[in-house]
């Protein structure tokens, strides 16, 4: 009979805990009065594929249906994945003990982690978006992608929108499939929760194509918002010449938003499309004030190459929306200021987390900027969204 060995010891459940892992973050909100800011996280994340077996069950083709639960999801059988990703290293190491975190609020396990995460940060709402889904835009097969996509968002809806008002969603548009895009903003548009619709980058589907112009015009209509959501794509050809991931997410992350930030420019959609609220994530800043002078440079020689504007494009540029993480902190902080004030962060920037992702901001990056006054935080931590999403500009949050 085997004895038990004396040297193991018990599983410390609390060094799995969101709270105790953000403790400092919550010392931070307290610190700074996060109680009395309204926070608005517009780009947070969960990994759906740990409620896949949900989510599966949402997808109608049968067939499809029995290969994704009887693959379990694997690339092998059903979905893609990417080499690389955001469990390889950095701050965030405690993917494999999520399933040992106990939320503190009993309802749906993604809602209670994500409260907890949440009210640790002091955020009073946050968009929630998935992880793994942000390469199905490279799938090989648009039906997988559309399928996939409806099931999600049907699950995201049913399972979790609608039972928490503090978490909100842009959902993900199968971009691959552009009847499938049409119809999703049709079917979830009024649904709760719903702020918006999102366009993962790392994909080769040109934005100015006439068969989404639809798409766009009902979104306009609807008045939610349409975003485009970085990530890198190591399979690219210009980035499968990197050979460490960082250098495949510095540029990929950048690379494929500057891509489609300038075929939406340069192909007069901000004119075509006046009233559509376009925002670009995860791609830092420095991007979009580097490309505003580059297409004016270019656009002041060859104006004949875009009959459509009326404007430099940088102009255009200024009216859309940005995040701000992963925001580079640049030791020289006047260049921060000056990117700020060229892409009128006052009334354009967003600030976001990426949570729970390796290189993820707490609020308190834009909170001690010393070049921002009060007005100018509050807008970007939370003023700002919220008039754009149409929340509660009353702070809801419970700091631990």
């Amino acid at each position: 009979m085997d004895m038990p060995r004396s040297d193991v010891r018990p599983v410390d459940f609390d060094s799995f805990s969101t709270p105790k892992h953000l403790e400092h973050a919550a010392q931070q909100a307290h610190a700074r009065n996060y109680q009395d800011f309204l926070i608005v996280d517009v780009d947070s994340h969960h990994y759906e594929n740990e409620s896949y077996a949900e989510v599966f069950e949402y997808i109608e083709n049968p067939i499809m249906r029995r290969d994704a639960i009887d693959s379990g999801g694997r690339s092998t059988g059903f979905l893609n994945t990417q080499v690389g990703g955001q469990s390889m290293a950095g701050r965030i190491v405690r993917n494999k003990g999520r399933k040992l975190d106990k939320p503190r609020v009993s309802k749906h396990r993604d809602i209670g982690m994500t409260l907890d995460w949440m009210d640790s940060m002091g955020v009073d709402y946050a968009c929630l978006f998935p992880t793994p889904m942000l390469f199905l835009s490279a799938h090989p097969v648009p039906e997988v992608e559309a399928a996939m996509a409806q099931a999600y968002n049907r699950w995201l809806c049913e399972r979790i929108l609608a039972h928490e008002p503090r978490i909100v969603s842009m959902l993900y548009l199968p971009f691959n499939d552009p009847d499938a895009a049409y119809k999703t903003v049709k079917e979830f548009g009024d649904k709760k929760g719903v702020v918006g619709f999102m366009v993962t980058s790392p994909r080769y589907k040109s934005v100015h194509d006439n068969t989404f112009m639809r798409t766009y015009r009902l979104i306009e209509e609807q008045g939610k918002v349409l975003s485009f959501h970085a990530a890198y794509n190591w399979d690219d050809r210009a980035l499968a010449m990197c050979n460490r991931f960082i250098a495949a997410h510095a540029l990929g992350f950048m690379w494929f938003n500057m891509v489609h930030m300038t075929n939406w420019v340069v192909n007069g959609l901000p004119e075509r499309f006046p009233k559509l609220k376009v925002m670009w994530i995860e791609s830092g800043l420095t991007w979009a004030y580097s490309l505003m002078q580059r297409l004016d440079h270019s656009y002041l020689m060859r104006t004949s190459d875009c009959p459509q504007l009326k404007r430099k494009p940088s102009e255009y540029m200024r009216e859309m929306y940005y995040s701000t993480q992963p925001m580079e902190m640049p030791e020289d902080k006047t260049l921060l200021e000056a990117t700020f004030k060229q892409i009128k962060a006052d009334t354009q920037l967003l600030w976001s987390s990426d949570y729970p992702h390796w290189d993820f901001d707490l609020p308190s990056t834009i909170y001690d900027l010393p070049f921002l006054d009060e007005k100018s935080k509050r807008n970007i931590l939370g003023g700002t969204a919220a008039k754009l999403f149409n929340l509660d500009s009353k702070p809801v949050k419970k700091i631990p």
